[in-house]
């Protein structure tokens, strides 16, 4: 294995985010800063540790720009458990790592760019039991129309979470697409679609029924209004460290 840094991490500093700081014996071959994503991203480590996938996401919005080994980060993130926390971490301060490239989506809402989702880009109805109609374009056609509570588009990282729980495919990572499944759908034979997100796909709520929220992730961005597009595009990748312990990606750890 070989590490995607032109200087070993060893000799420079690695970040550390997240809830549940691993004991010191575990950094104690390398300088680390620990804090919140922007105070250590500022830092400019060499690599980052991210305990739990609220630090992982963190990081996504951040802008991270170096390479990241989650821990206890939960399935579809390729990262390792916190029993082998100690064994990952000596392995890349050795550089005995590689990095495997996971798809970042770029969203914007009309002609706002609103942010980054490493995992999925949703909307669904503000209200509980409350369902709208959606509409979703890809290559410019329109792909379908439904009544549903929402609709989800995954990566592949997001396909072993929400995406998968509303009954869409695991996708493989680098295979540049995204799934698009409708959330509750009113209808029981609506399909569930494999799209391209090398070009924009579009969702837009087509009737003025109640509040709809957009999901980038685990957070809330805004209220969207009917008729107003919501574009969803890939836009670079996010550079996973996978180390000796780390599962293979369809053990889903």
């Amino acid at each position: 294995m070989g590490s995607a840094n032109d200087d070993e991490v060893g000799a420079a500093t690695l970040g550390v985010v997240g809830e549940g700081a691993l004991a010191d014996d575990v950094f104690e071959t390398v300088e680390t800063v620990r804090g919140p994503a922007s105070e250590v991203l500022a830092a400019d480590p060499a690599a980052v540790v991210a305990v739990g996938e609220a630090a992982l996401l963190s990081l996504v919005r951040g802008g991270v720009a170096v390479p990241v080994l989650p821990i206890d980060a939960g399935p579809g993130y390729g990262g390792v458990t916190r029993d082998v926390a100690a064994e990952a971490v000596e392995a890349l301060v050795a550089d005995e790592f590689e990095t495997v490239r996971r798809t970042l989506l770029s969203v914007s809402v009309g002609d706002e760019r609103v942010g980054r989702a490493l995992a999925d880009v949703t909307l669904v109805t503000a209200e509980p039991a409350r369902i709208s109609e959606y509409a979703v374009r890809s290559r410019d056609e329109e792909v379908s129309r439904f009544r549903a509570d929402g609709v989800v588009v995954s990566t592949p990282t997001g396909s072993h979470g929400y995406g998968r729980s509303a009954g869409g495919a695991i996708l493989q990572p680098e295979t540049g697409v995204v799934g698009v499944v409708p959330v509750a759908p009113f209808a029981v034979d609506v399909d569930h679609w494999v799209v391209s997100a090398e070009r924009p796909v579009e969702l837009t709520v087509e009737r003025d029924e109640g509040a709809v929220s957009l999901l980038l992730d685990d957070r809330r961005v805004r209220g969207v209004a009917p008729h107003t597009t919501v574009e969803v595009v890939e836009d670079g990748a996010l550079e996973l460290v996978r180390v000796p312990a780390s599962p293979p990606f369809f053990d889903r750890a």
